[in-house]
């Protein structure tokens, strides 16, 4: 079976750290009064729903303006416009984003973004909708963007989406920003002083930057094998999705040509991957809603961007074959200012980096084998003098990969169990933050005599971040989202032929110094059967 069958299969144009996916509450899964789960799907299921907690909101007076509000039916974007709102004042505590949408028929997956005045704040993509209409929402903390939306700014909005006699969902969606006003000793959140879009690689940062932040929302998409760059093969061997070198994935930023920093991609599983909506028709994968962009601290160069003149900064994706389309890579600068100087100098004091390694070895057999282990570390060091001293920052970033692939001729067996890693280390002064990512991958596809499919699958996203100052611990946070699925469908027949069943599950935890959240979540055949909280 061929992966542009076994997978998703979004189609169109593509176009945020903290964002957070909610759904609209419905009756609890312990509720004696609650329906049984059916036999197998139906025509109508639970609203997608996850174990994410909500955005924390402060209780203080707050304003809510319409950001977008539009029906895509194909790839017209929204075009409008944005003002602050004034009853709230301009020091905010907090911002909230909201995307509210409904969708009813049959529609694939797609992806979509909201940009404000060429800032993308939120890349998104879309559950899959049930014959009798399912609705859904989705909240981020956007306060970040502070700079870009103190002032009136144009909105663009999209979501690409094709309508037909086959295809006949169409994407209901609203976009809201509710704005917290400061009050009494409230102090607002420390946010940049600017946001910088980076539309065509060039860019001129005020001379007085002491802090510079770099947000690329790196998406594998459109429909091509790139959206499963992870199960790609050397062209020597027998599989339908090839790349030059095998799977490996890296998202590098350069300065001038001079890589800057690297990250690994991580593995979002859309809401029809693994060729079987079936898994997320109520509890989507890791960031499926919520495509957080790979964060680079960039302050190492700040000397060498300060000197007035324009420069390049550029993201690429390694390991994608020479031509081949799929990746999106819109980028945001975060700026953070100095305001005791008009310039602030300094210089590039170190810059060490490992040879890429990137192996991957195909093995012959009834059941093929495609090994792969690949990896990168890169060390940057500057320092700045500012109106409050010399300030060192040392950048240390590590990431590796490593998978074994298995499949059978055709394809009627196709298997991956793959893990990524992406260690930092960040030192300003005496303070260091270390952050250990890891993501997981542990799934197989099979296709039957019986031409009935079925998927068992496991995602991880897990991250622990330590703050030390002078060797002691300030603060620390543990975050393990776990995702579990397995469903089973007849393929080649009309939707109510399919006979399709499955269970899913997702626990996801939080916890550390600042406190904690524990949630779980259960569904049989579309049904929320289990819905506990641990914290």
């Amino acid at each position: 079976m061929r992966p542009q069958r076994i997978m998703s299969m979004i189609t169109g144009l593509v176009l945020a750290a903290g964002t957070l996916f909610s759904a609209v509450p419905a009756a609890a899964a312990d509720d004696p009064a609650a329906p049984a789960p059916p036999a197998e799907f139906g025509s109508d299921w639970h609203d997608p729903i996850t174990a994410a907690p909500p955005v924390p909101k402060p209780d203080t007076r707050s304003c809510t303006v319409t950001l977008a509000q539009a029906q895509f039916r194909d790839f017209t974007p929204y075009r409008g416009s944005y003002a602050p709102p004034k009853e709230c004042g301009t020091r905010w505590n907090k911002v909230v984003l909201r995307l509210d949408g409904n969708v009813k028929g049959r529609q694939y997956d797609r992806l979509g973004h909201v940009s404000v005045g060429g800032v993308e704040i939120l890349r998104t993509s879309t559950p899959q909708p049930s014959p009798d209409g399912i609705v859904w929402s989705v909240e981020k903390d956007v306060t970040r963007y502070r700079d870009t939306l103190a002032r009136p700014q144009p909105v663009e909005m999209l979501i690409g989406n094709v309508v037909n006699e086959t295809y006949t969902g169409v994407l209901d969606v609203k976009v809201t920003l509710t704005f917290y006003a400061a009050q009494g000793n409230v102090r607002p959140a420390a946010t940049p002083d600017k946001v910088l879009p980076l539309q065509d690689s060039r860019v001129t940062t005020p001379r007085n930057t002491e802090r510079i932040l770099a947000e690329v929302y790196a998406t594998g998409s459109g429909g091509g094998c790139e959206e499963y760059w992870y199960m790609t093969a050397p062209a020597a061997a027998p599989y339908s999705c090839h790349a030059d070198d095998g799977p490996y994935r890296e998202v590098r930023i350069s300065v001038d040509g001079r890589l800057a920093g690297i990250a690994a991609p991580f593995p979002t599983v859309w809401t029809g991957g693994w060729s079987n909506p079936f898994l997320w028709y109520v509890t989507p994968g890791p960031r499926a809603f919520d495509v957080q962009p790979v964060v680079y601290d960039l302050t190492p160069f700040a000397a060498l961007l300060n000197d007035g003149r324009e420069h390049r900064v550029e993201v690429s994706v390694a390991g994608v074959p020479a031509g081949q389309t799929g990746w999106s890579t819109p980028t945001n600068l975060l700026l953070w200012q100095d305001e005791g100087s008009s310039v602030v100098t300094g210089a590039l004091d170190r810059h060490e980096e490992s040879a890429p390694r990137n192996s991957s070895v195909h093995t012959a057999g009834p059941e093929h084998r495609l090994d792969t282990d690949g990896g990168h570390r890169l060390t940057v060091a500057g320092h700045l003098n500012t109106s409050h001293g010399r300030v060192a920052t040392t950048v240390t970033r590590s990431v590796a990969n490593t998978s074994v692939h298995r499949w059978t001729d055709g394809e009627n067996l196709d298997a991956l169990t793959a893990s990524w890693t992406d260690d930092e280390s960040v030192t300003v002064g005496r303070t260091t933050t270390r952050t250990h990512r890891t993501y997981t991958m542990d799934g197989e596809t099979t296709l039957g005599a019986d031409a009935r499919l079925r998927t068992v699958l496991t995602l991880g996203d897990r991250a622990d971040t330590t703050v030390l100052r002078g060797g002691e611990r300030l603060s620390w946070q543990r975050l393990d989202d776990r995702y579990e699925g397995d469903a089973t469908y007849t393929t080649g027949v009309p939707r109510d032929q399919r006979h399709a069943v499955g269970t899913t599950s997702e626990r996801y935890r939080v916890y550390g110094s600042a406190g904690c959240h524990d949630r779980s979540l259960k569904t049989v055949q579309g049904t929320l059967v289990e819905d506990l909280r641990r914290c």
